[in-house]
């Protein structure tokens, strides 16, 4: 006896009939619109998070308002399905608010911030007549969705477990890029708002034109989010600050592996069940254990695995929009503004991914045409902002378009293979004729449009493909893994039916657990201790998440010179740590940011020339650099006390100490004698 499924696409092409359970019956309007309750809920908004953040829980704030989302959003059959559509929703929320708050008189105050966004969820569920309601089921997949955020996290934050903040240094300052973004991060919080709205005050915390040219969504998402883990708006110290920025990018990138496992089973949908749901999920999920992405993390491209966290879920949502239109205009609208504020390179792809939805399901629209254009208009002007003051800020758009820089490379195995199979997935006739076959076609056709014309333009004006290539690509690979959803889809299940007996569901299980053994031993090299040995480990012990997680890409920053690093100086910070320039600008930009002087760095950029400060300088090497260091210290800005330079070697720092006397320069030396980037070293100098 067969049983006939009702298709989600088809149930997407009726305009009347909204997804999900009906609404509840409406008995009366004065019931239903109580003022007594809407002044309730908002006396709720506002005492809810001053109690909280008055005993040092503001943390709690965070789940609070993506359950309160969630609660009033009808989407999604399961509540991890709700809960991500409502993280997108937050995160556009907080973005969209972001320009409010940089301008009001509370900055980024945990209370005022999320009172007035719990008074915004409050009066959009009265005024909508809907009650808190939680779709309190799962699928098993779940567990594979969670269990790929979870060993991903394990790993990343293994070799940092039990060690303090200055220890987890060594980690955090990898690169240039990671103190880079840390600076905009630290300038949110110091200005209260977007960098790009305090311009004059943002230059005392970062390089100058970066406050308006560089995309700042990223880091006020977790500028905002350190406020309620910290309950202040203050950072306070700022080495316990630079810890917390590094767990919440820990945090991040496990979201980033975790929601491309979701996406590509939403984008599935219903008929992607059983052993298929199994097999995709955990192919996805191998394939970010086992992906050179991790280098994202190594090199510090902290917006750009955001960025890309963010379009998986835009995509997903936008190729199969099983949802009210209301919701749906939240959520495509959350995407637009995510993406383009994390990462606004990114932008180009929701824009062509959300025109090909609005084409591909336009039944579901109709009748509701001007007003969904209307809203997804507004939120376009948003998404834009932050952009257009980038063009007016002298950015100069073909220059930053073909520049040099280090790259992480897509893979173009997962790149090429995984979107041929996804075109294979969308072309076929069962797909094409549906709604959400047509996006996902659209999707797939629209991302390679705009690499291939991406590509052509670099190659006609500096004939290569160079840094913003490669970052592009990115969201190729993001397109070729979600579109795995609707390539599992297609496969045949061998067991039909909703009542199953209980050797069929024995049997699904157990194909399932194949399913999930062969795509991690395929996709993530995992070999279970076959022919595994000390001289010949598996392929699965080289990746680089394990390598992160063994602490090989630990940095060479001791942690006591870390600490020291942090003299709460009202003047420049000079670092000269070892006679190597590059260690040397590493040491001058941590200092800089842990005494909130990232703004020194537009002169003090000029150490990444400057190799002395260890013992035994060779002559040369000491003239050049001295010369570079003077005209440093000449270009830095008017400051209450001169500036402070810290050397390794107390002969070195005195002969600089001396040397710039004599050309007019006044300078504070501290040195100590020990090897500050191996050996622990102590925060008070000899002789101060």
């Amino acid at each position: 006896m067969s049983t006939v499924h009702s298709s989600p696409e088809r149930e997407l092409q009726r305009p009347t009939a909204p997804p999900g359970p009906p609404p509840e019956p409406i008995t009366s309007g004065r019931s239903r619109r109580n003022p007594l309750v809407l002044a309730g809920g908002l006396a709720l908004s506002w005492l809810v998070p001053t109690g909280l953040v008055a005993l040092d829980l503001g943390v709690l704030l965070l789940p609070l308002l993506l359950f309160s989302i969630a609660a009033v959003l009808r989407v999604g059959g399961v509540l991890l399905d709700r809960l991500f559509v409502a993280g997108l929703v937050l995160a556009g929320s907080v973005l969209t608010f972001g320009l409010l708050f940089s301008l009001w008189p509370w900055g980024l105050s945990p209370v005022a911030t999320s009172g007035l966004m719990f008074s915004v969820v409050t009066v959009a569920a009265w005024a909508a007549r809907r009650g808190p309601r939680l779709p309190l089921r799962f699928r098993w997949s779940d567990l594979l969705v969670l269990g790929t955020g979870y060993g991903v996290w394990h790993y990343l934050f293994h070799p940092i477990a039990g060690t303090s903040a200055a220890e987890r240094v060594a980690y955090f300052a990898t690169s240039e890029d990671r103190l880079a973004h840390f600076s905009f991060f630290s300038g949110i919080q110091n200005v209260g708002g977007f960098n790009f709205l305090h311009q004059e005050a943002a230059r005392s915390y970062l390089i100058p034109p970066s406050e308006v040219t560089y995309p700042q969504g990223s880091h006020f998402l977790l500028a905002w989010t350190d406020t309620l883990v910290h309950s202040a708006a203050d950072s306070g110290d700022m080495l316990y600050t630079m810890n917390r920025y590094f767990l919440y990018l820990l945090v991040g990138y496990a979201l980033f592996c975790a929601a491309l496992v979701w996406a590509a089973r939403w984008i599935g949908g219903p008929r992607l069940r059983g052993w298929r749901c199994a097999a995709v999920c955990a192919t996805v999920g191998a394939i970010m254990f086992a992906s050179n992405y991790m280098d994202l993390m190594v090199h510090g491209f902290d917006s750009t695995f955001i960025g890309l966290l963010l379009i998986a879920l835009a995509l997903a949502v936008m190729i199969r929009p099983a949802m009210g239109t209301t919701e749906f205009v939240l959520a495509a609208s959350a995407g637009l503004i995510t993406v383009t504020y994390a990462y606004n390179i990114y932008g180009a792809f929701v824009g062509v991914a959300l025109l090909g939805t609005l084409v591909a399901h336009r039944r579901k629209f109709a009748g509701r045409w001007w007003w969904t254009a209307g809203a997804l208009a507004c939120a376009l002007g948003v998404a834009a902002l932050p952009s257009v003051l980038s063009v007016l800020g002298n950015l100069d758009v073909a220059s930053a378009s073909n520049m040099n820089g280090p790259s992480v490379g897509a893979d173009r195995s997962i790149l090429i293979g995984g979107g041929l199979l996804g075109l294979l997935a969308a072309v076929m006739p069962r797909n094409r004729r549906t709604a959400v076959g047509q996006a996902h076609l659209a999707v797939l056709l629209g991302t390679g449009g705009l690499l291939s014309a991406f590509a052509a333009y670099q190659l006609h004006t500096i004939g290569k493909y160079s840094y913003y290539f490669h970052k592009m690509t990115a969201v190729g690979v993001v397109v070729s893994l979600i579109s795995l959803g609707a390539v599992g889809a297609m496969l045949q299940s061998p067991y039909r039916g909703t009542g199953r007996t209980l050797p069929s569901r024995l049997g699904e299980l157990a194909i399932s657990g194949l399913a999930v053994a062969a795509a991690l031993s395929l996709f993530a090299n995992v070999q279970w201790g076959f022919l595994t040995t000390k001289d010949n480990p598996s392929a699965w012990s080289g990746n680089p998440l394990v390598a992160w997680g063994r602490g090989e890409f630990k940095g060479d920053m001791g942690p006591k010179g870390a600490q020291a690093l942090d003299i709460s100086s009202k003047g420049p910070v000079i670092a000269l740590f070892a006679n190597d320039d590059y260690k040397n600008l590493k040491a001058t930009w941590l200092a800089s940011l842990l005494n909130r002087r990232g703004g020194d760095m537009t002169a003090l950029y000029d150490i990444h020339w400057v190799s002395i400060g260890g013992p035994q300088v060779k002559e040369e090497d000491y003239q050049k650099s001295l010369g570079r260091l003077k005209g440093a210290i000449d270009k830095l800005p008017a400051a209450p006390v001169p500036p402070t330079i810290l050397t390794a070697d107390r002969s070195v720092g005195d002969r600089i100490k001396r040397d710039l006397a004599a050309q007019g320069v006044t300078v504070t030396v501290l040195s100590d004698p020990q090897n500050l980037w191996t050996e622990p070293w102590s925060r008070t100098f000899p002789g101060v």
